[in-house]
């Protein structure tokens, strides 16, 4: 997630619109503080709305949690994590280095 402050957005407002584009969500601020969220328009917000659009994309980010993102949605856990499969998201995400830990725990 981006963030932009107001001022930005008179200079840059070709880094915001290129990062909905890309399906990234950025933050407005103004004198730090946080002002409004800029959601990327695509199909999930179309057809879940701005709570589990913005839900799922800050979950996606790694911004919030499972917990947190369900929440949000107005769903349970477990429904949200089937939203997520649907819209094939991962839910548990291993990076290289901790699946070779994980592994290397089972050999022994």
């Amino acid at each position: 997630m981006e963030t932009f402050t107001v001022r930005d957005l008179r200079e840059r407002t070709g880094d915001l619109i290129r990062g909905a584009e890309e399906g990234r969500l950025s933050v407005i601020t103004k004198h730090g503080a946080p002002v409004f969220v800029a959601v990327p328009f695509d199909e999930i917000l179309v057809r879940e709305g701005i709570t589990v659009a913005l839900a799922v994309h800050l979950f996606d980010e790694e911004q919030i949690s499972l917990g947190k993102a369900a929440q949000l949605a107005g769903m349970g856990r477990a429904e949200f994590a089937k939203h997520l499969a649907q819209l094939s998201i991962p839910v548990i995400r291993t990076d290289a280095d901790e699946l070779e830990r994980d592994l290397a725990a089972l050999d022994q």
